[in-house]
C-alpha cells in the first residue's frame, strides 16, 4: 500500500545536479581514504606478525619508530588531510555570482508533508502546493527553509545535501538539476510519528513546462460548486484545506486547488488514484497513523461525488 519510492530514485550515488555530484565526489574520496588507512593498517599488522616470529630478525628502535611514525600518524594525517580538503571545497554552498537563475521558493515543514510556496521577483507568493517541488532544467533555484512546528530536514539526494528546517530560523538551500527527471525526496530529521512518511517528489522539466505548470497552479480551481463542493464543505474540509477560487481557506492542511494535478496523496505515501482517494479520505489512519486529519465516512453518493470534484481540480 505505501509508495515506497514513487517513480523517482533516491541514492547520493546517482547524482543529477552539480551539488549531488560534489557530495558524490566527498563519498569517493572518504572512500579512498579509508581504503589508504586500511592497507596501511594491514600492512603494519603483517609486519609486526612477521617480526614476533620465532628466530626473525628485530627491527632497530630507530627502524621501529620510523614505521610507527608513517603507518601510525603520517598516513591518518594524510587520510583526515585529504577528507577535510575536500569537504572543505564542497562546503561553501553559494548561488553564484549573478545570483539565482531559477525561482525563489519557500519549503515550510509541516506536520507530516511539505508545503512549497512559489515567490515572484518581488517576494509575493504566486502559488502554493503540497509534496511536488517543481524545479526549471539548469537553473539554480534557492530554497527557504522553514517550520512553525518541529526541527524537519529536507533531504533529496540525487540533488543536494540534507538542510534542517529550525521553528524561529530560516535556512538557505540551492537546488540545480541538471537534466529532466524525478526524484524523491525525505524528511531526514525525526520529526513525530508520521516521520517515516513524509515524503515528497522533485520534479525538473524545461523551462517552457515549468512555466505552463506554474501558470497552471497559480489559477484558481476549475470546479467551484455542485455536490461534490458541497460535500467537501459540509465534511468540514474547508476548514482545513484551501481551494482558491472557493470559500474554503483553511490553512492546517495541503492546499487542494490543483490536487489532482499531483502525482501522489499523503506526501508520497500513495498514487493519486480514486481509489486511494478514497481510501484516504475514509480511513485515514490505516494510511498514516497519528495523521492530523480526521478519517470522514460518508454516505457513498456523497463520497463518490465529492471523489469526482476532487479528481476535477487539475
Amino acid at each position: 500500500m505505501i509508495l515506497a519510492a514513487c517513480d523517482g530514485s533516491q541514492s547520493a550515488l546517482d547524482p543529477g545536479g552539480p551539488d549531488a555530484h560534489a557530495i558524490a565526489l566527498l563519498s569517493q574520496w572518504m572512500f579512498a581514504a579509508g581504503a589508504f588507512v586500511f592497507v596501511v593498517t594491514v600492512g603494519m599488522l603483517l609486519v609486526a606478525v612477521s617480526l614476533g616470529r620465532t628466530g626473525a630478525r628485530q627491527l632497530s628502535f630507530r627502524r621501529s619508530a620510523i614505521v610507527v611514525l608513517i603507518g601510525g600518524v603520517a598516513a591518518p594525517i594524510v587520510a583526515i588531510v585529504a577528507v577535510a580538503a575536500s569537504g572543505a571545497l564542497i562546503g561553501d554552498e553559494t548561488e553564484g555570482a549573478q545570483g539565482p537563475e531559477g525561482p525563489e521558493i519557500v519549503v515550510a515543514g509541516r506536520m507530516w508533508w511539505w508545503e512549497f510556496r512559489y515567490l515572484d521577483d518581488d517576494g509575493e507568493v504566486i502559488a502554493v502546493t503540497a509534496n511536488e517541488l517543481h524545479l526549471p532544467v539548469g537553473e539554480r533555484a534557492r530554497l527557504r527553509l522553514v517550520s512553525d512546528n518541529v526541527i524537519h530536514s529536507f533531504w533529496a539526494p540525487n540533488l543536494q545535501g540534507k538542510t534542517d528546517l529550525i521553528p524561529g530560523v530560516e535556512n538557505v538551500l540551492f537546488f540545480q538539476p541538471d537534466a529532466p527527471g524525478t526524484w524523491r525526496a525525505q524528511c531526514a530529521e525525526f520529526c513525530g510519528l508520521q516521520h517515516g512518511l513524509m515524503g515528497g517528489l522533485v520534479i525538473a522539466e524545461p523551462r517552457a513546462e515549468y512555466d505552463a505548470w506554474l501558470a497552471g497552479q497559480a489559477a484558481d480551481a476549475a470546479v467551484t460548486e455542485g455536490p461534490g463542493f458541497d460535500a467537501f464543505m459540509d465534511l468540514g474540509c474547508g476548514e482545513c484545506h484551501t481551494i482558491r477560487g472557493t470559500a474554503a481557506a483553511g490553512e492546517a492542511g495541503p492546499d487542494l486547488t490543483h490536487l489532482a494535478s499531483r502525482r501522489t496523496l499523503a506526501a508520497a505515501t500513495l498514487p493519486n488514484t480514486p481509489g486511494n482517494l478514497g481510501g484516504w479520505i475514509t480511513d485515514t489512519h490505516s494510511v498514516k497513523p497519528g495523521a492530523k486529519m480526521p478519517a470522514s465516512v460518508p454516505k457513498p453518493e456523497r463520497l463518490h461525488a465529492l471523489i469526482r470534484f476532487l479528481g476535477a481540480l487539475e
